[in-house]
C-alpha cells in the first residue's frame, strides 16, 4: 500500500511488434436509434422538490439525466431488525443505488385477521432506514412471490381455500387488503412524498396464461396497488420463461445465475449463457420459474419499447438439497461485464445479503419444500444464498471483486446508458464454443467502452494470443492496445474508448474506470484498475503511456480549469480493498480488507477483534479521533490502525451421539429428484454440544459460531429451539449469537445427518467427500470456534 501514488512509469509511443496477431473486428458507425417516451404508463414521476425519475425505451432518468444504478435484494423480514441500519449502510458503501426487498405475505398474516408490521416485520422502519442510508427502495409486493418460500409466500389459509394467482374474487379480495396494509405501511415514503419508493414489483415469475390469469391478473394487480395509494414511477414484473403481461403498464426485469440450483442433474451443468454476450434477446435461459410457459412472453415483442433492467442477477447461489453448487468471486464478477455488454440499464442482483427464515403460525417452517409442495427443498431457515453480505452482514470475497464495477456505473453510468450494443464480425457459434472471444462494445458516437469476458464457471477457457481489437467509429476506426497482447484464460473487464477525463481526451485504456475523484488541492483525479495479466496503456493526445501492472501509480495528463488532471492506476491488492465513501462533505478513497461505511458523518470499521484493524484514506481526514487509534502518514495515504482487542473466547466441544445408518435419500417430488430427508431422519445425527463461555467477548458488536463440518444437512440448536440449519456445500457455515439472547455459559447442539456415499445430490467435485472403500457415509466436524467481530467508530 505504501507505493500508492508512486512514480509513474512511463514510455514513448509503442510500435506495434511483428508477428501474427488475432484482429478482432467490430463496426460502431450506425447510428445509435433515439430513445421512444411516452409510450410507458407509469406513476407519478415528481418529488416535493421538483425531482424526477422517469423511463423511456432504453433507460431510466434521474432529474432528466441518465441513470444506471444498482440495485440488490435485502429481505428484511429475514434478517433482524437491529442489525438493518448498519447493514443499508454497508450496501450503500459498497456501490449500492436501489435496496429491493420481497413482503412475504406469509410472514405477515401467518393467520386470518390482523397483520403483524413489528419488530423484524416492520417494512415501513426498514424504508426508512434505507433513506437514511442513501439508498433507494422497490417493494416486490407479491402476492406470490416465490424467494424459496413456502407456498411462494402465500399464506397457508389461503392456499387450503380457494384459487390463487388469478382473477379469482375470493382471492383477489385478500389481495387488495393486503396491499392495502402495504400501501399503509409505505404512505408518506413514497417517490412522489419526498420518500425513497421509486417502485413495485407485481407478482414474480409470471407466466400463466388463461381466464382471469396472464395479462387480465397483472393488470389487474397494478390497479389494486395504485387504488392502495401506491403511485410510483416504476411497476415491473419478472421478464423470464415466458412472462405475460399487459404492455406499457409495467416494466420486465431479468436475471441471470451462474449456475442453477433448481435444476435435477447430479453431475456438472453445459456452459450457463449467463457468461456469453446477448444481442437478440434479453431472456436468459431457465431461471426456476415454478409454472411453465409454451408460448413467446411479452417481453420478446416488448424488446425495443422497454429499457433492458436485472433484478435477478445472483450475487450467489442458494443451496438447494439435491444441487449444493459452491461458486467463486470469479463465477460471479465474470457476468457484469457480459450483462452490461448486452445492454442492461439497472444491474440488480438476488440475493446481495443473505438471511434467515422466520418461524410461522404453530411453528411451522416457512421455507420452499417438496413436503408443501414446492420444486425445491431448501434449509428451514438458512437462506444465506452465498450473498456478498452473510445474514449477519460478514464480508464475502466476492464483494472486492463486484465494488469496482459499482463505482465505475456510478460515474460512467449515466454516459454508459445512453450507448447502443455493438455486435462483434465475429462471435461464438454456441454456449459451447470456448474458443471464440467472447466480446462487445456500447457506444454513442466515437465513445463507448468495450467489454470482454474470458471466464466461464467450470469449463477453462483458453488464452487469447496475440489479440488486438479494431472498433470502427463514425470519426474513424480506433485500434487497441499499440501492440498484441495475451489475454489470460480467466480475465474479464471493460476498457474505455474516446472517454472525455474533465477535458482531457483518452482515445483509449487497457485498465478498466473506476471513479472519478475530486482530491481538492492535489486535482481531479480518475482511478483505474488494471487488467490481470496485461500491462496498462493509456492512450493520450501525446502518445501512449504504458505504466507497471503492478499500479499504485499517478499520472498527470492535463489541466481543466486549472486545476491538474490526473490518471491513478492501482494495484490488484488496492482494488481489492477499496471502498469510495463520502466523509466530512468529501469523496474520499479507502483501502481496508474491513468492512467500512460513514453513520452520523463518522467512519465505521468492522472486523474480527482478533485481529489489528486498518484502513488507508486518500485525501486524508482533518483530525481523526477514536479510542486506541493510531494515525501515521505515508505520502498522501492517512493510514489508520487499531490493535486486536482480545482473544478467542473457548469454546467446549464434546461430542453426545454418534452417526446411526442414514436412511436411504428417496426420489420424487415435483423435481423427480433426490428429497429433503423427512424429519424422522435425524434419529441418525451424529450430534456434538457446544458450551459456551461465561463471558461471552463482552465488547464484541457480535460473536461469529464457525463450523467447518461435512456431513448432509448440519442443525444448531439451543434446547429444542432451533437456531440455524445448513446444507454442506463445503462452505464455512457461520452464525451470528447476538440475536438469540443467549446465557453466558449457554450449552448449544451441533446435529450433523450424515451423508450418504451414494446420495443422489450435486456437490462441486472439490468439495464432494472422499469415501474410502466400503465407507457408507460422513458425518465429523473438523472445527469450531467462536469469532467475535467489533466495530470501531472515527470522527474525522
Amino acid at each position: 500500500m505504501n507505493r500508492l501514488f508512486g512514480a509513474a512509469l512511463l514510455s514513448a509511443a509503442l510500435s506495434t511488434a511483428a508477428g501474427a496477431q488475432t484482429l478482432l473486428k467490430l463496426d460502431a458507425r450506425a447510428e445509435a436509434p433515439a430513445p421512444q417516451t411516452g409510450h410507458l404508463k407509469l406513476g407519478t414521476a415528481r418529488s416535493p422538490k421538483g425531482g424526477t425519475l422517469a423511463a423511456n425505451s432504453q433507460y431510466l432518468l434521474q432529474d432528466g439525466k441518465p441513470w444506471l444504478p444498482v440495485m440488490g435484494e435485502y429481505h428484511y423480514s429475514r434478517a433482524p431488525a437491529s442489525q438493518w441500519d448498519a447493514q443499508l449502510r454497508l450496501m450503500k458503501a459498497a456501490g449500492i443505488d436501489i435496496v429491493a426487498s420481497y413482503v412475504f405475505w406469509n410472514h405477515h398474516q401467518g393467520q386470518p385477521g390482523g397483520f403483524d408490521w413489528k419488530g423484524n416485520r416492520d417494512l415501513r422502519r426498514f424504508v426508512q432506514l434505507a433513506q437514511a442510508a442513501g439508498l433507494q427502495v422497490v417493494v416486490r409486493l407479491g402476492p406470490w412471490a416465490h424467494g424459496e418460500a413456502r407456498y411462494g409466500g402465500i399464506p397457508d389459509w389461503i392456499v387450503d381455500a380457494m384459487p390463487t394467482r388469478g382473477n379469482d374474487a375470493e382471492y383477489m379480495g385478500h389481495v387488495e387488503r393486503l396491499y392495502t396494509e402495504i400501501g399503509s405501511q409505505l404512505k408518506g415514503l413514497l417517490w412522489k412524498d419526498g420518500g425513497p419508493v421509486i417502485g413495485v414489483q407485481l407478482e414474480n415469475e409470471y407466466n400463466l396464461n388463461g381466464p382471469g390469469q396472464g395479462e387480465a391478473h397483472i393488470a389487474a394487480l397494478k390497479r389494486l396497488a395504485v387504488k392502495a395509494g401506491m403511485d410510483v414511477p416504476l411497476y415491473t414484473v419478472t421478464g423470464w420463461d415466458g412472462a405475460v403481461y399487459p404492455s406499457g403498464e409495467v416494466t420486465p426485469v431479468f436475471g441471470g445465475y451462474p449456475d442453477e440450483p433448481w435444476a435435477k442433474s447430479t453431475t456438472e451443468l453445459p456452459a450457463k449463457e449467463t457468461y456469453a454476450f446477448r444481442f437478440d434477446t434479453r431472456v436468459s435461459g431457465d431461471l426456476g420459474a415454478q409454472t411453465q410457459a409454451h408460448d413467446r412472453g411479452t417481453a420478446e415483442t416488448d424488446k425495443d419499447k422497454v429499457p433492458f433492467f436485472g433484478a435477478e442477477y445472483g450475487a450467489g447461489l442458494p443451496a438447494m438439497y439435491r444441487r449444493r453448487t459452491l461458486v467463486s468471486p470469479d463465477d460471479i464478477a465474470s457476468m457484469l461485464p457480459v450483462q452490461l455488454g448486452s445492454g442492461v440499464n439497472l444491474l440488480g442482483y438476488y440475493m446481495f445479503h443473505g438471511g434467515r427464515n422466520p418461524v410461522g403460525a404453530g411453528g411451522t417452517g416457512l421455507e420452499e419444500s417438496s413436503l408443501s409442495g414446492g420444486y425445491n427443498d431448501t434449509p428451514r431457515i438458512s437462506y444465506d444464498f452465498q450473498a456478498p453480505l452473510g445474514p449477519d452482514g460478514q464480508q464475502r470475497p466476492v464483494l472486492a471483486k463486484l465494488r469496482p464495477f459499482h463505482y465505475f456505473l456510478r460515474d460512467h453510468g449515466a454516459q454508459l446508458a445512453t450507448m447502443t450494443v455493438r455486435q462483434p464480425e465475429r462471435v461464438p457459434a454456441s454456449l459451447t464454443d470456448l474458443q471464440t472471444p467472447r466480446w462487445s462494445v456500447r457506444s454513442k458516437g466515437d465513445a463507448g467502452f468495450l467489454f470482454f469476458n474470458n471466464h466461464v464457471r467450470q469449463y477453462p477457457m483458453p488464452a487469447q494470443a496475440g489479440v488486438r481489437f479494431e472498433v470502427q467509429l463514425p470519426g474513424g476506426a480506433v485500434t487497441l492496445p499499440s501492440q498484441p497482447i495475451d489475454i489470460p484464460s480467466g480475465a474479464y473487464f471493460v476498457w474505455p474508448i474516446n472517454l472525455d477525463l474533465d477535458g482531457v481526451k483518452l482515445r483509449y485504456a487497457t485498465a478498466q474506470p473506476v471513479a472519478r475523484l475530486d482530491a481538492g488541492a492535489q486535482g481531479i483525479v480518475h482511478v483505474f484498475a488494471p487488467t490481470a495479466g496485461v500491462q496498462a496503456e493509456f492512450a493520450l493526445a501525446d502518445g501512449v503511456k504504458a505504466m507497471s501492472s503492478e499500479g499504485g501509480q499517478l499520472l498527470p495528463i492535463g489541466k481543466a480549469g486549472g486545476r491538474a488532471v490526473s490518471v491513478l492506476l492501482l494495484s490488484h491488492e488496492e482494488v481489492a480493498k477499496l471502498q469510495i465513501l463520502d466523509i466530512a462533505g468529501q469523496r474520499r478513497l479507502v483501502f481496508s480488507d474491513q468492512q467500512a461505511w460513514v453513520a452520523d458523518g463518522k467512519l465505521q470499521l468492522r472486523g474480527l477483534a482478533t485481529e489489528p484493524l486498518h484502513a488507508a484514506v486518500f485525501p486524508a481526514l482533518a483530525k481523526p479521533r477514536a479510542n486506541g487509534l493510531l494515525v501515521r502518514e505515508d505520502g498522501p495515504l492517512q493510514h489508520l490502525e487499531f490493535k486486536a482487542d482480545t482473544g478467542e473466547p473457548a469454546l467446549q466441544v464434546s461430542a453426545t451421539r454418534e452417526a446411526r445408518n442414514a436412511p436411504r435419500i428417496l426420489k420424487g417430488g415435483l423435481a423427480g429428484a433426490a428429497l429433503q430427508p423427512i424429519p424422522e431422519a435425524f434419529a441418525a445425527a451424529a450430534t456434538w454440544s457446544l458450551k459456551l463461555p461465561q463471558q461471552l467477548a463482552p465488547k464484541a458488536e457480535d460473536v461469529l459460531l464457525e463450523l467447518d463440518f461435512v456431513g448432509d444437512i448440519g442443525r444448531v440448536f439451543a434446547g429444542t429451539r432451533m437456531l440455524d440449519d445448513w446444507y454442506y456445500n463445503g462452505q464455512r457455515w457461520q452464525i451470528g449469537l447476538r440475536q438469540f439472547g443467549l446465557k453466558p455459559g449457554a450449552k448449544l447442539s451441533l446435529s450433523v445427518l450424515p451423508l450418504r456415499a451414494d446420495a443422489p445430490v450435486y456437490i462441486d467435485a472439490a468439495h464432494r467427500p472422499k469415501f474410502a472403500d466400503g465407507q457408507a457415509q460422513v458425518a465429523e466436524l473438523r472445527g469450531a470456534r467462536l469469532l467475535p467481530v467489533r466495530r470501531v467508530v472515527i470522527t474525522p
